[in-house]
């Protein structure tokens, strides 16, 4: 007998179904670190004031007050304190004696800042503007979050987290010629058949940051990243006694025996610098 034989109601085939739960890469909040080399020599005298007013009027909140995260919409002053020269060479960041940090939701906010404090500096600045995204993280299920990001350090005052270290990366064209599930290995522990560990991979070899440093990474606006720019801008801020924790994990990240991704990485300058709450202190 077949098998529908005195069925009456309709015949459902769901072999055509198919799920659209395809998660969205879309950004979530945009960014920009806009660097300069300059002095109250050679910046004009209204341009602390124009950007104050600027911050009222897109209605950024100053980082250095934060507690609990970062503000939705945002600015911030770090002054220079040293740089390092990386692989990849960029005068206008190394040299920089000032950066200032915008985000917001809309791109247009950010847009706007970057312009207008190009324009309040006068033609005799350039600045050096490293722009970015935030995406949904790509290599991160349930249990990598809950390892890597669940207890991660929210954005403090400056006053508590006044190290900030801002360092731009990119990878070689090696690592995107990887199938993606390739390069996911990288980031994890890899294992003998014995169960030891041959190398810890990015996971663990940063771990002793987790508890510390607050971390942020901006990736390009578009999907592939355009000539000039870097694949990821990494920043970090923390308090005093751990600026020696962020300089082991860096050193355990570029230990290519501990971390077989970093012979994918090119570094651009390390800059290290100090929140503070004012334009005035940037000069002080």
């Amino acid at each position: 007998m077949h098998w529908t034989y005195g069925y009456l109601g309709p015949i459902v085939l769901c072999m055509g179904l198919r799920a659209n739960d395809v998660r969205s890469t879309e950004p979530i909040r945009n960014g920009a670190y806009v660097c300069f080399k300059g002095s109250p020599n050679t910046i004009p005298a209204t341009a602390g004031a124009a950007v104050l007013a600027l911050t009222d009027r897109l209605e950024l909140r100053n980082e250095f007050d934060s507690e609990g995260g970062d503000p939705q919409a945002s600015y911030a002053y770090l002054r220079r304190v040293m740089a390092t020269p990386g692989e990849i060479p960029d005068d206008g960041l190394e040299q920089a004696d000032v950066m200032l940090h915008v985000a917001a939701p809309s791109p247009g906010q950010v847009a706007e800042f970057c312009n207008e404090l190009e324009r309040f500096l006068g033609p005799q600045i350039k600045p050096r503007v490293l722009r970015g995204v935030v995406r949904p993280l790509s290599y991160t299920g349930n249990a990598m979050h809950n390892f890597s990001y669940a207890h991660r350090v929210l954005q403090q005052p400056g006053t508590v987290m006044p190290n900030a270290f801002l360092i731009p990366v990119s990878k070689t064209p090696g690592w995107w010629e990887k199938h993606w599930m390739e390069r996911h290995t990288y980031f994890l522990p890899r294992y003998d058949d014995e169960g030891r560990v041959l190398h810890e991979g990015h996971a663990l070899a940063a771990a002793a940051g987790i508890p510390c440093l607050l971390r942020r990474t901006y990736k390009p606006q578009a999907e592939s990243t355009p000539a000039g720019q870097y694949d990821f801008v990494s920043y970090f801020e923390c308090a005093n006694e751990d600026v020696p924790t962020f300089h082991s994990v860096c050193a355990a990240l570029r230990d290519t025996e501990r971390n077989p991704e970093w012979r994918f990485v090119r570094e651009g300058p390390t800059w290290q610098g100090r929140r503070v709450a004012t334009w005035d202190e940037l000069f002080g």
